[in-house]
């Protein structure tokens, strides 16, 4: 990297091992992708949780030529059954999305093409249609926003939280977006 390794704590004490952890993590990620420019993690402790513990966010900024890749894990739009108080554990899912990121954007520069896009399942977690967007809760408990534009033979007004949908996951300007969107056919 061009740039040492950047790792700040917000509201949080920093630890050793935690930083040895993500040290040994961003040590995998550049031997995946050698041309990483830059990275910095941050960990912070949003909510203080008296009565189930703390809940940890992590954002992991990673340059690259021509551009930035980013994370994050962090439990402000994801249910209660998804908030977990294990750091570690939040730092291996945000690990785990990055490497994913990064293998993407290798085979975005090489060019090369998936002969059919995957698509996941989720549910609805919010919709706002005066501001043209919702949200959507992925099997793996992180929130993934779409756009009133992204949504398939269906309209923004017909979705309500708990609605089971399919969606086709991207990477937006600020990270994953759900680029297409569209209702789980019900058979009877």
């Amino acid at each position: 990297m061009d740039v040492p390794l950047e790792i700040r704590f917000h509201d949080i004490e920093p630890s050793q091992a935690l930083e040895a952890a993500i040290r040994e993590r961003v040590d995998r990620l550049n031997r995946m992708y050698p041309r990483l420019t830059s990275c910095r993690v941050a960990v912070e402790a949003p909510h203080r949780q008296h009565r189930k513990g703390n809940i940890f966010a992590i954002h992991i900024e990673l340059g690259v030529p021509g551009g930035k890749l980013a994370v994050t894990r962090e439990p402000h739009h994801v249910r209660e059954k998804y908030a977990t108080p294990d750091i570690y554990k939040t730092l291996r899912d945000a690990f785990d999305a990055a490497e994913r990121r990064v293998l993407e954007y290798k085979r975005q520069v090489k060019g090369e093409v998936k002969a059919h896009e995957d698509f996941f399942h989720g549910e609805v977690a919010a919709v706002n249609p005066t501001r043209d967007h919702g949200f959507i809760t992925t099997n793996t408990g992180t929130q993934l926003y779409f756009h009133r534009n992204a949504l398939m033979e269906c309209a923004l007004e017909d979705l309500s939280p708990g609605t089971a949908v399919h969606y086709v996951e991207t990477v937006g300007d600020t990270g994953p977006i759900a680029a297409k969107v569209w209702r789980v056919e019900t058979r009877a």
